[in-house]
C-alpha cells in the first residue's frame, strides 16, 4: 500500500504486555473472530454482512458509552452508484422468438430506454427504421491498428446513424476477430436518443444468417441506475473541548470478490473474510474507544468512525467529509488504522503515514521509545485508505499500517493469522500519541507529496491525478493533482474532469486506466477536460 519509506527509529527491546493489555488482547481476538467469521460473508458494502458488522460495532460503541454521532443514531448512510443495470423488463424477439438477455443479446449502457416494433431489412439502412450494423468491416480494417478503440468507434457510428435517420442500431459481428463486447454498466458515455443493442455471435448466426431478409423485431430496452447503500458507524466522546480528534478504521471488505478487487486466482467464488483488512483496524478502534474513555487526556473530544465503502474507493470517508456530523473546522487531526494485524514478530515494525502533514508529529512520535516498535515513516498525507479524505480537507493525519502480505485481498486473510500481540503494541503507540498531543495546541496543517490511492494498476506513464472513485458522471474527476507531475504541469487542477486523452475518450475509470496503458514516456497527447461548465484543452507530456 505504501512505497519506499524512511526508517525513523529503532526502539527498545520488547516490553511485556501488562494486565490491562491482556484483557485488551482477548477483546481484540473476540472482535476479529466475529467480524472475520464466514457468516458475515466478507462484509461487502451494501450486504447483510455489512449490516451485521455495523450492528456489532454500534453495540460496542454503545457499551463503551459513546454518544451516537451518525445522521441516524450511530449510522450514516451513503449511496454507491455502480453504473447502469439491465432491468428485467428488457426484452427482444426476432420473428416471434424471444432472445435471452445477457446470453443472446444486451443493450449498451448508453442506449435509450424505448419500446419498438418494426419490420426492417437486415441489409437495408433506411430512414425511420432500425439499422443492423455488422462490425466486421471496422474490425478487419483495424486489426493491425494498435490505436483502434472499438468502443469509441461504435459510439461515434451510432451517433452518425441516428443523424441519418436510424431509429435504433442493432450491432452484430460476422468477423473472425473477437470483439470482446460485454455489457459495461460503468460506461458513462452520454446517453443516446435511440436504442443500441448488440446480438452475440451465436444468436446472430442463427437469426441474421440471411442478410437480404426482412424480419419482425420487437424489443423493450429498460436500463436503470444500479445503486446500493453503505453505512458508516460513528460514536462520540464529548469532553466539552473546542477541538475534536477523529479516530477511524474501515470495516468493509470484499465479500466474494464481486467488485473485481480480489487477488484470488481461483475461478470459484470464495468468502474474503478480511481479518487483517480491516477487521484488525476496526477491532483496534473499538478498544481505543475504551482506552480514551478512561484517559485523562480530555482537551479534545473524540469521534470514532468505522467507515464502509473503503474498498470501493473511499466512499464512506469521502461522504463523511462532504456531509460531516461535526464541524470539520474544529477537527484537530485524524488517525486512521488500516491493516494493523500482521506485525512481523522478527522486528516489530509498523509504518506511520501522514508524518509530513503537521510539524507537530515529529515532537510526539520520535520520543515514544517506551513502545517496543520499530517505526517507519512516510510523509505523504494520501494513500489507499480513508485518511486521504481528511487530508483533502486540510486536516493533519496519521496512518497506521503493519504491512502487505501474501494473503492481501485473498480468501486466506483469516483470523488465525493475526498477530494479536502486535495490535496491542499498535494500540499502545496510538494511545501514547493521543496522550502526548493532549498538551499541544491545535495542529497546523502542511501539504505533502501525494501517492496513489490504488494499488491495482501499474503503467509506464502516470497523469499524476488522484481519481475520485465516487464520481458517477462522464469522464474521470481529479480529486487531487500531484505537484510536479504531468497533469499539474499541464495546468490541470483538483475538480477537473478528464474527458479525453489523445484520441481516446474517457467514459469510465476502466477506460481511463486502459488509456494510460497506450502511452509511453515522452508522449505528448492533447487532453480535453471540463472545468466548471467549460470544456478546455491542454497538452500533457508523460
Amino acid at each position: 500500500m505504501i512505497g519506499l519509506l524512511l526508517a525513523l527509529a529503532a526502539c527498545s527491546p520488547s516490553k511485556r504486555i501488562n494486565k490491562d493489555e491482556v484483557q485488551t488482547l482477548q477483546n481484540l481476538q473476540s472482535h476479529i473472530q466475529y467480524l472475520a467469521d464466514d457468516k458475515l460473508e466478507g462484509r461487502r458494502t451494501g450486504t447483510n454482512g455489512e449490516k451485521l458488522a455495523m450492528e456489532y460495532i454500534s453495540s460496542q460503541f454503545r457499551a463503551t458509552g459513546l454518544q451516537p454521532k451518525g445522521s441516524d443514531g450511530y449510522y450514516q448512510a451513503f449511496e454507491v452508484n455502480e453504473g447502469k443495470q439491465i432491468d428485467p423488463s428488457t426484452q427482444f424477439s426476432i420473428n416471434g422468438i424471444l432472445l435471452q438477455a445477457g446470453k443472446d443479446y444486451f443493450p449498451l449502457a448508453y442506449s435509450a430506454n424505448l419500446k419498438m416494433e418494426a419490420l426492417p431489412s437486415i441489409a437495408v439502412q433506411e430512414a425511420d427504421m432500425p439499422w443492423f450494423v455488422d462490425l466486421k468491416d471496422g474490425l478487419d480494417e483495424n486489426k493491425n491498428n494498435p490505436h483502434f478503440d472499438l468502443a469509441d468507434y461504435i459510439y461515434t457510428n451510432c451517433k452518425k446513424a441516428k443523424d441519418k435517420g436510424a431509429t435504433a442500431v442493432i450491432l452484430y459481428n460476422t468477423s473472425a476477430t473477437d470483439d470482446k463486447l460485454v455489457f459495461n454498466g460503468k460506461d458513462k458515455s452520454e446517453t443516446l436518443t435511440i436504442p443500441v443493442l448488440y446480438i452475440r455471435k451465436e444468436a446472430a448466426a442463427k437469426y441474421l444468417k440471411d442478410p437480404s431478409a426482412t424480419i419482425s423485431i420487437k424489443f423493450t430496452v429498460s436500463l436503470s441506475e444500479k445503486k446500493r447503500t453503505g453505512y458508516n458507524v460513528a460514536g462520540y466522546q464529548d469532553n466539552g473541548a473546542a477541538t475534536t480528534v477523529v479516530l477511524g478504521a474501515h470495516f468493509d471488505h470484499l465479500g466474494y470478490g464481486e467488485d473485481g478487487n480480489s487477488r484470488n486466482t481461483s475461478k470459484e467464488p470464495a468468502i474474503h473474510n478480511g481479518a487483517d483488512d480491516n477487521a484488525s483496524g476496526t477491532a483496534a478502534l473499538i478498544e481505543l474507544a475504551k482506552k480514551l474513555k478512561s484517559s485523562k487526556a480530555k482537551k479534545n473530544n473524540y469521534l470514532f468512525i468505522a467507515f464502509s465503502g473503503e474498498e470501493l474507493g473511499l466512499y464512506g470517508s469521502k461522504y463523511f467529509t462532504e456531509h460531516p456530523t461535526i464541524d470539520l473546522k474544529t477537527v484537530n487531526y485524524m488517525i486512521n488504522m488500516d491493516m494493523v494485524g500482521r506485525m512481523p514478530d522478527s522486528n516489530h515494525t509498523i509504518t506511520i503515514g501522514g508524518y509530513g502533514t503537521s510539524a507537530s508529529w515529529s515532537s510526539v512520535i520520535s520520543p515514544l521509545v517506551s513502545n517496543p516498535l520499530r517505526v517507519k515513516i512516510d510523509s505523504s498525507g494520501t494513500g489507499p485508505s480513508d485518511h486521504t479524505s481528511f487530508y483533502r480537507k486540510d486536516i493533519p493525519v496519521l496512518f497506521y499500517f503493519t504491512g502487505l502480505h501474501t494473503d492481501y485481498h485473498k480468501p486466506s486473510d483469516d483470523a488465525d493469522k493475526i498477530n494479536y500481540d502486535g495490535i496491542v503494541r499498535v494500540l499502545r503507540h496510538v494511545t501514547n500519541v493521543v496522550d502526548k498531543m493532549n498538551a499541544e495546541q491545535k495542529l497546523t496543517f502542511l501539504k505533502t507529496r501525494e501517492t496513489q490511492t490504488t494499488t491495482t494498476a501499474r503503467f509506464s506513464v502516470s497523469m499524476g491525478i488522484m481519481p475520485d472513485y465516487t464520481w458517477s458522471g462522464t469522464g474521470v474527476r481529479a480529486d487531487g493533482v500531484s505537484e510536479g507531475k504531468p497533469a499539474q504541469k499541464a495546468g490541470l487542477k483538483a475538480g477537473d474532469i478528464i474527458l479525453q486523452i489523445g484520441e481516446y475518450k474517457i467514459t469510465s475509470m476502466e477506460s481511463y486506466m486502459q488509456t494510460l496503458g497506450k502511452f509511453k514516456k515522452g508522449d505528448k497527447p492533447k487532453v480535453i477536460y471540463k472545468r466548471g461548465k467549460d470544456n478546455l484543452e491542454t497538452t500533457v507530456e508523460f
